[in-house]
């Protein structure tokens, strides 16, 4: 891309997008019949993680930023719960 954004400079944007692309190969080796529960559950928080950080990144205010930042840590949590009760 031939502009590089305030977001793309931030260590955690770049990991929670090695994250997506993670979460994406796991859930290639779920069941097909899981298509519509925790494989749409993994991809959608997956990424709803690092949106969010890049959609907070571009909000002026302190506060604004912090929600945005809160509601990816959210989806993290959501994710990692999800994950805990597959593998149990």
């Amino acid at each position: 891309m031939f502009l590089t954004l305030n977001h793309q400079k931030l260590d955690v944007y770049n990991v929670s997008k090695e994250f997506v692309f993670e979460c994406y190969k796991l859930t290639k080796a779920l069941p097909s019949e899981e298509r519509f529960g925790i494989i749409s559950q993994i991809k959608r928080a997956a990424l709803s993680v690092h949106l969010n950080i890049a959609e907070g990144c571009s909000r002026r205010s302190h506060a604004e930023r912090k929600r945005f930042y809160e509601i990816a840590r959210g989806s993290i949590m959501r994710l990692m719960l999800r994950l805990i009760l597959h593998i149990n």
